[in-house]
């Protein structure tokens, strides 16, 4: 009992998404293709936005910190699920595992965050545009960066406290692709009850109460709506619904994990292979397809570049 308690896990070993060698080559091609094009679709967000004065608004300046996150989100979990496709052995030291769970879920909680936020700016610029500037004027919404990435940071450190606390002195084996709270506080040798309950309100209650919140924001944008002009609705109609499909497809998949954290593994994986890799992808889509300012923007950004 005494050499037990004495023995620590110094690494972790994931069993991936399949143990099918096959599939996992065939995986690997489309995975590698899908974070190229996420990192470059986000970073064409960003640049073009920083390089085009007139897109130096609120809305805009959230979307270039959403495009940022989305680029740190995806580099959390991608690179290493891409490199355990083509090993026999998937491992992780045991520190690397916890700060891979530390930034994945401090960018996670900032997007969830940031998702809010850019739904109360669209809010006060449709619901009381009289007093937009002066409500969402820039040194607000510097503001509220600081403060999404500080609420991100405590939320992090929270589930990773509640994490290393606990003594893993037996398995190590994580059926997942990357390390994350609920599957590693599995593996330790004591009762975890009470820190999954712990871990459940925190993340589940953030997920839940931003997402209450985000769709009180739009219902009211809709009802406001009819006082507007045919023109006036087709805007705020457009952006909106690139911000809701955005929202449903990051805020469905958390919700989903960290609410109903005991469902079967194979579920989990395929959720989380959706939000971690998908759906970072499919926000620069969203937003560059359906907004002409930003296209707009990217094609004059590359004439000028083919002109100098």
């Amino acid at each position: 009992m005494g050499a037990l308690n004495q023995t620590r896990v110094t690494e972790f070993v994931f069993l991936g998404l399949t143990d099918n060698w096959v599939l996992e080559i065939l995986f690997f091609i489309p995975f590698t293709v899908t974070y190229v094009l996420t990192l470059l679709g986000n970073v064409l967000i960003v640049v073009t936005i920083v390089f085009t004065p007139r897109l130096h608004n609120p809305m805009y300046f959230f979307l270039s910190n959403l495009s940022f996150i989305d680029i740190c989100h995806s580099s959390v979990t991608v690179p290493k699920m891409l490199e355990g496709l083509l090993l026999v052995r998937k491992t992780i030291s045991f520190d690397n595992c916890i700060a891979q769970l530390f930034f994945l879920h401090l960018f996670a909680c900032a997007e969830i965050f940031l998702l809010t936020i850019m739904a109360y700016d669209r809010y006060v610029a449709i619901c009381i545009p009289l007093h937009y500037p002066n409500v969402m004027n820039m040194k607000v919404c510097v503001q509220l960066v600081f403060a999404l990435w500080l609420g991100g940071t405590v939320h992090s450190l929270v589930q990773t406290f509640l994490t290393i606390r606990l003594p893993y002195c037996g398995p190590n084996t994580i059926d997942s692709y990357f390390c994350d709270v609920p599957p590693v506080i599995k593996l330790a040798c004591t009762d975890t009850y009470l820190t999954g309950i712990l871990i459940v309100s925190n993340s589940g209650t953030i997920s839940l109460v931003c997402f209450l919140a985000l769709v009180t924001s739009y219902t009211v944008i809709l009802f406001s709506l009819r006082k507007q002009s045919a023109e006036g609705r087709r805007k705020a109609l457009s952006t909106c619904s690139a911000h809701f499909m955005v929202v449903a497809l990051f805020f469905g998949p958390c919700i989903f994990i960290y609410t109903w954290p005991d469902t079967s593994f194979s579920i989990d994986k395929v959720v989380s292979v959706f939000y971690t890799v998908v759906t970072p992808l499919l926000n620069p889509l969203i937003y560059t397809l359906r907004n002409e300012e930003v296209k707009t923007s990217m094609k004059h950004l590359r004439q000028r570049r083919i002109c100098s």
